[in-house]
């Protein structure tokens, strides 16, 4: 890999493709400072430029995902900045979420515990979601004076979980636990354990990073860009985007692996193990 990352503020791993992101300050419930959402942002924008990452897994060390800003190092200081400050602020933070939606790979998140305010809204962002029996998501926005639009919730919300299940969440601000969130779409599966969490975020971030990558970054793309779309702009836009993925080459490895009764090896994925890379982390 030639792509060099040695962060400050999260933990950075690579292997067979994927890139995990560990919020790393377990003490304080990974709370995030000025400087880490700062350098988050930097990274989830830097990875677009690198081939080699062709999957990402962000989660949290310890019982807790992410508890949103830090009291002492954010919070607190809000109250001294002006109406300027204060919007500079919150466009650090929407900056982060924002990277995470333009990032042309899949983002998983394992939830591995507490995932409130920041937090929650991250996971949010990522293109799936992964908790434990144990998981609580809070927009709890409305509980300490703030609406709920904050970071992109209620932009990102009512395209995961409905308009009306996001209204609930963001006018009441109350604690989701895993079940629920399973039951309204805001989780793709629950498992367990942190452990097992963090497992099958990497299974399928494997599972990703073996397959045609630069179809991947279209799926991701047109989630996104069809939200805008009326249905016959959208189906038009899709035609022309399955065009292109037909011109690519990873259209004929498939074909002439399904010929061969061989498993395709896609562009960019031939230093990835496919024989024994089932379940790496």
């Amino acid at each position: 890999m030639t792509f060099e990352l040695n962060p400050t503020h999260f933990h950075w791993s690579f292997e067979q493709g994927v890139g995990t992101i560990t919020l790393d300050r377990p003490e304080k419930l990974n709370s995030l400072t000025f400087a880490s959402y700062r350098e988050l942002a930097d990274t989830f924008e830097a990875l677009n430029e690198v081939d080699e990452v062709r999957a990402v897994v962000i989660t949290g060390r310890g019982r807790g995902f992410c508890s949103g800003g830090d009291q002492d190092d954010i919070i607190s200081e809000l109250f001294a900045r002006d109406m300027q400050g204060l919007v500079e602020f919150t466009r650090v933070t929407g900056r982060l979420i924002h990277s995470i939606r333009r990032l042309r790979r899949p983002v998983i998140c394992a939830v591995n515990g507490v995932a409130v305010g920041a937090g929650a809204v991250i996971a949010a962002a990522c293109d799936m979601r992964i908790a434990t029996v144990k998981t609580r998501f809070g927009f709890i926005f409305p509980k300490v004076g703030l609406c709920g639009a904050d970071m992109g919730a209620t932009y990102l919300l009512p395209k995961i979980v409905g308009l009306g299940n996001a209204s609930e969440i963001l006018f009441l601000g109350d604690l989701i636990n895993a079940e629920h969130a399973l039951r309204i779409g805001l989780v793709n599966r629950v498992t367990e354990s942190p452990e097992a969490c963090v497992a099958l975020a990497q299974e399928w971030a494997l599972k990703l990073a073996k397959g045609p990558a630069f179809a991947n970054s279209m799926t991701k793309q047109m989630l996104e860009s069809e939200a805008q779309m009326n249905l016959t702009d959208a189906i038009e836009a899709e035609a022309q985007v399955q065009a292109i993925c037909m011109q690519h080459p990873d259209f004929r490895t498939a074909h002439d692996a399904f010929k061969n009764k061989q498993q395709p090896v896609f562009a960019g994925a031939e230093s990835i193990d496919t024989e024994n890379s089932e379940g790496a982390q």
